[in-house]
């Protein structure tokens, strides 16, 4: 019998950070306490520009973009925001949406698996995801289960489980 396997991904999906970054645009231009603030959030290439007159406000703006990710079933995890600048006499924040497994991240997954996982079970780095393979579908569920218990400081998720 042949191995089975799964890919420990971090991936996210651009169309819903995209709804996500709409709805905080809708309600910034509607809520009473941004009105004449010069508050707004957009695309800036692939980063996420977030513009106000004050360096609460734009806080604020990234409070109402986290909220709308959360609510879209996207980690926070995998949002990457800075510090506001002051730029003429607007404060500026730019977020961006990381993707992929690191090496070194990686390569922590692995040797929790080595180390802590079920005998058996190969973790092999590949690119920017992590493929985990044994000949027992329980050891792999296993493996699944010892990694959701893990807090890592990245967003992963399970994919191609065969």
């Amino acid at each position: 019998m042949a191995d089975s396997s799964f890919d420990i991904v971090s991936k996210v999906e651009r169309q819903e950070v995209d709804n996500a970054l709409n709805q905080a645009a809708k309600e910034i231009s509607t809520r009473y306490d941004f009105k004449g603030t010069g508050a707004s959030i957009s695309w800036s290439g692939e980063k996420i520009l977030m513009e106000a007159n004050g360096e609460e406000r734009v806080k604020a703006i990234l409070d109402i973009f986290q909220s709308k990710l959360i609510k879209r079933g996207i980690s926070l995890k995998s949002l990457d925001s800075g510090e506001p600048q002051l730029s003429g006499k607007e404060y500026k924040l730019w977020s961006t949406i990381e993707e992929g497994i690191s090496q070194e991240n990686a390569k922590k997954v692995a040797k929790i698996i080595r180390d802590e996982g079920p005998k058996g079970v190969k973790a092999l780095v590949q690119g920017d995801e992590l493929r985990v393979s044994s000949k027992s579908r329980d050891d792999l569920q296993a493996v699944q289960a010892l990694l959701k218990g893990q807090d890592f400081d990245f967003d992963v998720q399970f994919a191609n489980y065969r």
